[in-house]
């Protein structure tokens, strides 16, 4: 009895290591870790992974997590796991503020909503590239992709070995970088053509004082601005396309380049 005991604690401190990394990617990943999905099935999704990898690769007990050799594993697989989630997580950050850059240009960005990916308030457009950008990705099985990468990371940094170098941070760090200018190559040509529709009303405005600029000006720069979405939507999943490839290589980058 004492023995069979033993080697369910054994067993249960080899599901816990590879459960931390995997549980850290479910909450800070994309899709997964959405405030729309319930917390509950993301945890069931976890502990399901994690059996599937320690059913492959067997139980890997890494150092007793109450001493301080266990504490610093903690940190190490909770630091892998939100590295490889926010590589792709930063796709759709992306994506947000390329649409907060159309709301405010058109005269849209008091129309705001709950994103339910984040939990925040985000303008309208916003939520409407977020809701085609997570379709796309799902329709490209991007989230199988993030679930290879977390399955990768496994033989690439096992448990209880060197983390994340200086050089991991780092590229994190300027990757987000991409998120400023992904979103500003999302929202240029809509941006531009609200640009020229308002230096050529200040052209009207100038030859015919007293046209009411306001009441003509926003309807105009506002019907400009959605067909130019609706002219461009067909440019937006080579964009995006372009925007997940980056990330994956991020997260290669973070992997060792695997």
């Amino acid at each position: 009895m004492a023995g069979t005991l033993q080697d369910l604690m054994h067993w249960l401190e080899g599901v816990v290591w590879p459960l931390l990394r995997i549980g850290a990617v479910m909450a800070a990943g994309p899709v997964f870790g959405a405030r729309s999905v319930p917390v509950r099935l993301r945890v069931v999704l976890a502990l399901a992974f994690t059996v599937l990898v320690v059913s492959v690769r067997g139980p890997h007990p890494v150092a007793d997590p109450l001493g301080p050799a266990g504490v610093l594993a903690v940190a190490r697989e909770l630091v892998i796991g939100v590295a490889i989630g926010l590589s792709l997580q930063l796709v759709f950050a992306a994506v947000v503020v390329g649409g907060q850059m159309i709301a405010a240009s058109i005269g849209l960005g008091f129309a705001s909503i709950v994103d339910p990916q984040n939990g925040v308030q985000v303008p309208v457009l916003s939520q409407f590239y977020l809701l085609l950008a997570t379709l796309a990705f799902l329709a490209l099985n991007g989230h199988l992709v993030l679930v290879r990468l977390l399955v990768h990371s496994f033989d690439v940094l096992p448990l209880g070995e060197a983390g994340l170098g200086p050089g991991g941070f780092w590229a994190v760090a300027t990757w987000g970088s991409q998120l400023f200018a992904g979103g500003v190559l999302i929202a240029l040509p809509v941006v531009a053509a609200a640009l020229v529709t308002n230096v050529a009303f200040g052209v009207v405005t100038r030859a015919a004082p007293q046209l009411n600029i306001f009441a003509v000006g926003f309807p105009v720069t506002l019907m400009v601005g959605f067909l130019v979405m609706l002219a461009t939507l067909p440019h937006f999943l080579p964009r995006l396309g372009s925007l997940v490839l980056s990330g994956t290589d991020l997260a290669r980058e973070l992997l060792g380049g695997g």
